[in-house]
């Protein structure tokens, strides 16, 4: 029986609708996405993702905004293995929100996409400015600056947000190859160096 099937005879069909949706955006992508096929993956009635969701808008919005409830998660695990330094903190933040991005990278493109679903639904909104915000208490616990009030504060988060993400996007595509096929601890260490640089730390 499929994790699916099992979580719908646990009466958690919405559960098993998610997982089997997250499994269609990995293998087809959004563009393709459908919630017949969802249904089908599931195990379950064509109507059932609709009697939950909508339409493939409301699933994918769900997805998204759960994706965003993990990421948060995540880089949480993550900054506790930096214990009581700001900087080491955020560095491990950083650390968590690439590797939620290697591990998921579909779902990742859906959450961050220009295509992103979801950009007045509450529960998407509550998930991702919790993930924004998390970033922002990393930051300015290193900084001590207030970016309600000081544009510098505002630009130091939007340096280490630009540099993490976009290294994220760069090692899902394969990219520096120089990073991507370095040994373990040198792609640690030039990580950590990278990320310490967009605050002004290293």
């Amino acid at each position: 029986m499929s994790d699916q099937l099992k979580a719908y005879h646990h009466g958690d069909l919405r559960a098993a609708l998610l997982q089997a949706a997250e499994e269609e955006l990995i293998e087809k992508g959004a563009d393709r996405f459908s919630l017949r096929s969802v249904a089908k993956r599931a195990g379950v009635s064509h109507a059932a993702p609709a009697h939950h969701f909508g339409d493939v808008k409301g699933l994918l919005i769900a997805l998204a905004g759960g994706g965003f409830g993990r990421f948060v998660e995540t880089m949480r695990v993550f900054q506790q293995k930096g214990g009581a330094d700001p900087t080491e903190r955020m560095i491990q933040t950083g650390f968590g929100y690439i590797d939620f991005a290697l591990k998921n990278p579909a779902l990742f493109r859906l959450m961050f996409g220009s295509r992103r679903p979801g950009v007045t639904d509450e529960d998407f909104l509550e998930n991702a400015v919790a993930a924004f915000n998390h970033l922002l208490e990393c930051v300015t616990d290193v900084t001590g600056g207030d970016p309600e009030t000081e544009i510098s504060a505002r630009t130091d988060v939007a340096s280490a947000w630009a540099v993490v993400h976009g290294l994220a996007e760069l090692l899902i595509a394969g990219s520096p190859l120089y990073l991507v096929e370095a040994p373990d601890d040198q792609r640690q260490a030039m990580i950590r160096e990278i990320i310490s640089r967009s605050l002004k730390a290293g």
